[in-house]
């Protein structure tokens, strides 16, 4: 007996209901064994191989896509694009890991084909154990044995029937509907006892209602994609099921649709709402492919603002990793416009620190020269011509621009220890000058004493001993600065309380010096105005080589006390310049 060709029941609308996109239900579904996001690069690697290695291959198949997205994504976290003095970050060459990676993908792709062919195969041999299950239910139907012979076969066909597995996804339909029909006609025309019919149609209720139950449980789950999967294994199970009583067939099915309408929705709005935030993401990325692009068109010859630019760039590349893929069409394309626009950006800038790098070889090439200019005077004892020369030099210096980093440190310590040795020596030099202040002034202090305890009644002559306490104090040389006004006041109210009373006199002798009567004493006084002249040089020499020094004492690590330092010995310079300054003019004026 043929079956006739019946009209699917309304259940089967659903029965073959696939989400739009396969591939990204695929990358989205997550495993309940493994959370790939969260391992790191080694473990991404390891399970992906223990998957290879493993003998179920059906783990591998679902994972592979899944640990490639979560690979490639801690990869370019780990790789992001950076400046050129960064090259071995820079992703320019495969890692040790991508390598690997590819390595066991290559392997994967060819397992997988190998896997397909041979769940194609098996689709083939179970169309034809179905096929010869159908028609030994058939048979069935045609053999007038008693009933106690004929349904045991029919239930171990049935039986039989769950035990094979899927057919070829274009054959699925049209199988399935032989069957049922085939089935439902065994118990609708074949003479079966009632007792047991209705003892089968009582069992698959039971596992009806209990799909429903499962599927309303799927309504409440919160992973959308998961949940429709899940439903579709359910419908594996409900097609797989017998019929149940007639009057029951259709309000069970509304039940078990009624959830999988909520489900197949939720499903379609989870992707509708994932397409929408795509096209978002393509808008947020292509407004970062402008900014980066108007970073690369920007041209500069300053170091300054190449780093700065390459900051802005980073924080792009930094807010691009943090937006989701684009649309599938378009992932690829507007990521290749952001990956252009940056190669063109430190492509520009390599040549910009290529062309900076040679320029400061010929900043170093001219600072050692200098260097060696240093080093070739710094043991000369022309105190003011030297002095001039390394100022000079030092001046140079300052015009040149940086070298390179390693060597930065060490040519400024040579040309530094150069100039040091020089002024150094100078200062040794000079010091020695101090030393004789500082007797001045001992003795100068001695003849004070000596004057206070002068006693104008015991001496026979008191203009012979003022000259000669006016001779013995010029003849005393030059006393430090700090001290010249107050031994010099204390000098003029001591010789004014001894010998004030002949002050006329001692006018009269310095109007006799200035018209040049006093040929010798004018003598002595123009030797202490060039004395005067000189150190007032020494000191516009030595203030000069302070301050010019100053702006290289920043550089080094005690600068603040070296900086402290020559501050105090340039204000007290200027004091004793402007002291010599006035005792000079004094001295001129007295001519």
């Amino acid at each position: 007996m043929d079956p006739e060709i019946i009209t699917p029941a309304p259940e089967e609308q659903f029965y073959n209901t696939k989400p739009e996109n396969d591939k990204v239900v695929e990358t989205t579904l997550n495993t309940d064994a493994i959370d790939y996001a969260s391992l790191s690069i080694p473990e991404l690697l390891a399970q992906f191989e223990r998957l290879i290695e493993a003998e179920d291959k059906t783990e591998m198949h679902k994972n592979a896509d899944i640990i490639k997205s979560c690979f490639y994504k801690l990869l370019k976290k780990d790789q992001p694009v950076t400046a050129p003095e960064q090259e071995t970050t820079e992703p320019v060459q495969e890692t040790p890991e991508e390598t690997t990676f590819k390595r066991l993908y290559a392997r994967y792709k060819v397992l997988r084909a190998d896997l397909l062919r041979n769940i194609e195969e098996q689709k083939e041999r179970n169309l034809e154990e179905k096929l010869s299950i159908i028609e030994g239910i058939r048979a069935l139907l045609e053999k007038q044995e008693d009933i106690n012979h004929t349904f045991p076969e029919f239930r171990a066909l049935q039986l039989h029937w769950k035990e094979v597995g899927p057919v070829p996804l274009s054959r699925t339909k049209d199988v399935w509907e032989t069957y049922q029909h085939c089935v439902e006609k065994f118990y609708d025309y074949v003479k079966i006892n009632n007792e047991l019919r209705d003892l089968d149609f009582k069992r698959n209720q039971e596992i009806k209602e209990k799909l429903c139950e499962k599927a309303e449980a799927l309504v409440q789950e919160t992973n959308v994609v998961s949940a429709f999967h899940k439903l579709q294994k359910l419908h594996e199970e409900w097609r797989e099921t017998g019929p149940i009583a007639r009057e029951l067939r259709e309000p069970i099915w509304e039940r078990f649709k009624q959830s999988t309408t909520v489900i197949n929705k939720r499903h379609q709005d989870f992707f509708e709402e994932q397409k929408k935030q795509q096209r978002q993401n393509l808008e947020a990325k292509l407004i970062l492919c402008e900014k980066a692009e108007a970073i690369s068109r920007e041209t500069t010859e300053d170091e300054v603002n190449w780093n700065r630019k390459a900051k802005e760039l980073e924080a792009l590349q930094k807010e691009w990793r943090t937006i989701g893929f684009a649309t599938k069409k378009e992932n690829q394309k507007v990521y290749d416009r952001f990956r252009a626009a940056c190669d063109q950006f430190y492509g520009e800038k390599r040549g910009f620190y290529s062309r900076f790098k040679k320029e400061m070889q010929d900043n170093l090439a001219q600072k050692t020269a200098l260097c060696e200019q240093a080093e070739a005077i710094n043991m000369s004892d022309d105190w003011r011509r030297t002095t001039d020369q390394l100022i000079h030099l030092q001046k140079q210096w300052k015009e040149i621009g940086p070298v390179p980093r390693k060597q930065a440190d060490v040519i400024w310590k040579r040309f530094r220890s150069a100039c040091d040795v020089f002024f150094t020596r100078k200062a040794e030099h000079f010091s020695k000058i101090d030393d004789v202040y500082q007797e001045n002034l001992a003795a100068k202090e001695a003849l004070l004493k000596e004057i206070e305890n002068f006693d104008p009644d015991d001496a026979t002559s008191l203009p012979a001993a003022l000259r000669d306490f006016q001779n013995r104090w010029n003849q005393i040389g030059f006393v430090p600065g700090k001290e010249k006004d107050r031994i010099q006041n204390e000098y003029k109210n001591l010789i004014n309380k001894h010998f004030g009373h002949i002050s006329q006199r001692a006018s009269e002798k310095r109007s006799n010096f200035r018209s040049g009567r006093a040929g010798g004493r004018q003598d002595e006084y123009r030797s202490g105005r060039d004395k005067l002249i000189q150190r007032f040089r020494q000191l516009e020499s030595e203030i000069s080589v302070w301050e010019n020094n100053m702006g290289f004492f920043a550089k080094s690590r005690n600068a603040d006390k070296i900086l402290a330092d020559t501050c105090k010995k340039i204000d007290t310079a200027k004091q004793e310049l402007a002291e010599l300054e006035a005792k000079i003019k004094q001295m001129e004026g007295n001519e």
